[in-house]
């Protein structure tokens, strides 16, 4: 099979009635089966057809993770045409970009609020010709999901088949949108023969088998997310769909009980640094058992990372372990999580160790989107902490001279759509230049350094990468995001922004000020920043160390233009916007 587009009917002509969705609704959790999938996905793909979306058309997606998306994502892959993301944070002026560039002739949204963001900018968009509502509560006369499939259900299906065969390998599947840090959003234009190729590569891998359950909260508007749907429904597994709301995302695992978790090292991080804290909190017996049962997890772990099988003292004492400390920490996650997979930052090597200690297999991955999602992968059952594994099969990963990471194979996306000269800067020579700074071991194991373009060069001439510090600062129980600054400068400062959650919890045991802008210019407060920051200083050259630091009274967003859609920090923004703020900390 060279393309996608038939994987839904495929899907139900294996698995059946083998759930292939699990969500909640008003009265619980529903499941959804791969046989009602593909019939609610051809209805849909008949519908969008007699709306007229014609082969290769770009329809966009504007809305949370919900079944719904996935269904209108696999309607239009049946009829030939290819979904544009737009993330559900986007302003206006955002979702004008992406749809006026990608040549969109229609937009599904979610509901009322994203219609009215259309709304707003529609003279800008003569190309677009409607706007569909997934849920149609306080809008009119829009077109919902249920009437494409009403009009779905009484055309034939002869069409829709026709267009399904059709699809050829290097036509488009995609053009996902990179959320930049610079600049307006790059539309990379993902073939499929490029997702078929990532399939095969994670299906290889053994990441999920018809038994698993995907716990799904990622965004499906990024591409990570939306190969672990398809690579769920190539092997009959089922994907659940988080409800939305991220302070309920540990009481949600414990009442679905996933067997597979995709997410980001920040999850990771803030349940081992809550770990930690109650251990230490508890003090006594308590802490000298926790600290007793990380070090022997850590030495299962290293043995694991070496080949060496453990001795039958290890695993006696780490049985002991097992039952007093990590049965909980595993519990956290809904007690049945085999395998998780992070990416898209660097996660701690005693992070990592951390969570294999207590049984739960932690694959680091690394790609972007122009790689189709992957790159490399942690290798099964061998991992190399620090890394972020080695080239998947067919992928070539070299460095440059300057030690940019470059790679080359058929993951490579065709190129930015209308824009050849930017295609033409990131691939050369066939090597796709990916802006991230690397190196390889003498077994191809790859870690990420930095990002070429966040590179500080301090007023003494040295080169400073802030990624690795940033990320072990944040770490640190009390700090939401770190943001590293010294380009031209005589040594680094930092921004920071505290844990809301943390932060206020530890106001009330200490009888502390409530709101967040007493506690940012608290002396306790920045104690506590001023210890875990010695800490972290403590693992680098005296040149990499932060030396002042001033703590905000809010955090980093989206909506004040900071970040992202994918959380990454937009610096050249933050560096104006707090211009005088740094400046004062180089005066003092």
């Amino acid at each position: 099979m060279d393309t996608i587009a038939s994987i839904i009917a495929t899907a139900a002509g294996r698995y059946g009635n083998a759930p292939a969705l699990q969500h909640r609704t008003p009265t619980g959790w529903a499941q959804v089966t791969y046989t009602e999938l593909d019939t609610i996905t051809a209805e849909l793909g008949r519908g969008l057809i007699e709306l007229g979306v014609a082969p290769g058309d770009r329809v966009c997606i504007l809305s949370e993770t919900r079944p719904e998306w996935t269904y209108v994502d696999f309607a239009l892959l049946r009829a030939g045409a290819a979904v544009v993301p737009i993330y559900p944070s986007s302003s206006p002026e955002e979702c004008a970009w992406v749809i006026g560039n990608s040549g969109a002739r229609f937009v599904v949204c979610e509901d009322a609020a994203q219609v009215a963001k259309i709304d707003k900018v529609r003279e800008q968009l003569p190309e677009l010709e409607a706007v569909l509502v997934i849920d149609p509560t306080g809008t009119t006369a829009l077109s919902s999901l249920e009437d494409l499939r009403v009009s779905g259900r009484s055309a034939g299906g002869e069409e829709l088949a026709r267009r399904t065969a059709a699809v050829g390998p290097d036509d488009t599947w995609s053009v996902v949108y990179t959320s930049g840090t610079t600049g307006p959003a790059k539309g990379c234009v993902i073939t499929h023969r490029n997702m078929r190729f990532t399939l095969a590569t994670v299906e290889d891998h053994g990441l999920l088998t018809g038994q698993d359950r995907a716990f799904l909260f990622l965004p499906l508007a990024h591409m990570f997310a939306r190969v672990i749907q398809l690579h769920a429904v190539e092997v009959g597994a089922c994907v659940i769909y988080f409800g939305g709301d991220l302070t309920q995302i540990l009481a949600e695992l414990a009442e679905t009980r996933p067997t597979f978790l995709p997410s980001v090292p920040r999850i990771f991080e803030k349940i081992h640094a809550k770990a930690l804290a109650h251990a230490r909190e508890a003090g006594g017996a308590k802490l000298k058992v926790f600290s007793w049962a990380v070090e022997v997890g850590r030495e299962v772990a290293r043995g694991q990372e070496s080949g060496t099988p453990p001795s039958l003292a290890l695993r006696a004492k780490y049985a002991i372990a097992d039952r007093l400390v990590f049965a909980k920490v595993r519990d956290v996650f809904g007690g049945e999580v085999r395998t998780v997979l992070t990416g898209a930052a660097p996660i701690a090597p005693e992070i990592l160790e951390f969570f294999y200690g207590a049984g739960i297999t932690v694959v680091e991955g690394y790609g972007m989107t122009e790689t189709t999602a992957v790159i490399s992968v942690t290798p099964p059952g061998r991992p190399r902490f620090g890394t972020v594994g080695t080239a998947v099969p067919g992928v070539e990963i070299s460095i440059a001279e300057d030690g940019e990471v470059l790679t080359r194979g058929q993951n490579v996306f065709a190129g930015y759509h209308h824009d050849p000269e930017a295609t033409a800067a990131t691939i050369v020579d066939g090597w796709l230049h990916t802006g991230d700074l690397g190196e390889l071991d003498a077994d191809g194991y790859l870690t990420i350094t930095g990002r070429k373009k966040d590179i500080i060069i301090t007023a003494g001439g040295k080169n400073l990468s802030p990624a690795n510090l940033e990320n072990d600062l944040q770490r640190s129980r009390w700090i939401s995001r770190a943001f590293m600054h010294g380009d031209r400068r005589p040594y680094p400062v930092a921004l920071i922004t505290l844990d809301p959650e943390e932060i206020t919890a530890y106001a009330s045991e200490h009888g502390l000020p409530a709101g967040l802008g007493e506690l940012a210019a608290h002396p306790a407060v920045h104690q506590l920043i001023q210890t875990d920051l010695d800490g972290v200083n403590a693992r680098y050259a005296k040149v990499s160390q932060i030396k002042r630091f001033v703590v905000l009274d809010h955090d980093l967003t989206q909506e004040a233009g900071h970040l992202t859609p994918t959380l990454k920090v937009k610096r050249s923004a933050v560096e104006k916007q707090y211009a005088a703020v740094l400046d004062r900390l180089y005066a003092e």
